[in-house]
């Protein structure tokens, strides 16, 4: 029996566009919060360099005292590098700049697209009882994002309301198609999620059936709105749930946490 067999291995979901400022991260944090108010245990793991998700819930760099960068070198266990936030039902593995050193210190690694993949499946994972485990992947294709990709079940891309947005999202449909095809035949796309949306714009709207039209059902049915609250967030090191729990953007990510389970039933 395969390690995704088990009947209590969490589903991974990487969150992934490698276009900057689309939402990404937002998404993560606020995701994880929002599945873990519905009683699921979240685990982030904080794949970028920047570790905008793990200063986003609160993690100082000094209490970084193992990161993603341990775990994918072999240095640090699951145990090691999991730390609680303060959401209750959420952990996080936090990352440093230490990562963005990752492409040439792994290249040599024969197994270097599979690091992240065979981390989270240590057996003492299982004392954990993951739910769900969303990965943050960097702005980026590179060598992260493939053990991202190879790591996990699914894919949710962010796309930000503006122009241009579904330009670029060919180069990732590719990428994903590659490690599906060659590394992870399990692979799929949870969902693209329209971000920042805005609807007195017709730019929005225009966005939205253009995706609707050529995505089909692949959308998320949840859009989240440009919401001055989300942004604000970040900065008190809170997902928007807390920060703000009857603002439109903490209805939005709750809305997404209920499509995501609604589809495990």
């Amino acid at each position: 029996m395969s390690d995704l067999d088990r009947i209590t291995a969490p589903k991974i979901i990487s969150v992934t566009n490698q276009k900057g400022g689309v939402g990404k991260t937002t998404t993560t944090i606020n995701l994880c919060a929002a599945l873990a108010e519905l009683g699921r245990r979240v685990l982030l793991v904080d794949l970028d360099p920047q570790g905008n998700a793990s200063t986003g819930l609160g993690i100082n760099p000094e209490d970084r005292d193992y990161t993603t960068y341990d775990l994918l070198a072999g240095d640090a266990t699951l145990f090691d590098a999991i730390k609680q936030t303060d959401v209750e039902n959420l952990q996080i593995i936090p990352a440093t700049t230490d990562l963005s050193s990752a492409d040439l210190e792994l290249i040599s690694n024969e197994k270097r697209s599979f690091l992240l993949h065979d981390a989270l499946r240590q057996s003492s994972i299982d004392a954990f009882a993951f739910d769900y485990i969303l990965i943050d992947c960097p702005p980026s294709l590179n060598i992260l994002t493939i053990n991202a990709l190879v790591a996990s079940q699914s894919v949710i891309i962010p796309l930000q309301s503006e122009f241009y947005a579904l330009e670029g999202l060919s180069q990732l449909m590719l990428t994903i198609r590659e490690v599906r095809q060659s590394a992870n035949r399990n692979l799929r796309i949870e969902g693209v999620l329209l971000t920042m949306y805005d609807r007195r714009n017709n730019l929005s709207q225009q966005v939205e059936e253009d995706a609707r039209s050529n995505l089909g059902e692949l959308v998320f049915n949840t859009i989240i709105p440009r919401n001055v609250r989300l942004s604000e967030a970040p900065s008190f090191a809170m997902s928007i749930l807390q920060y703000d729990s009857a603002s439109r953007g903490s209805e939005a990510y709750r809305e997404l946490a209920q499509e995501i389970v609604a589809r495990e039933a």
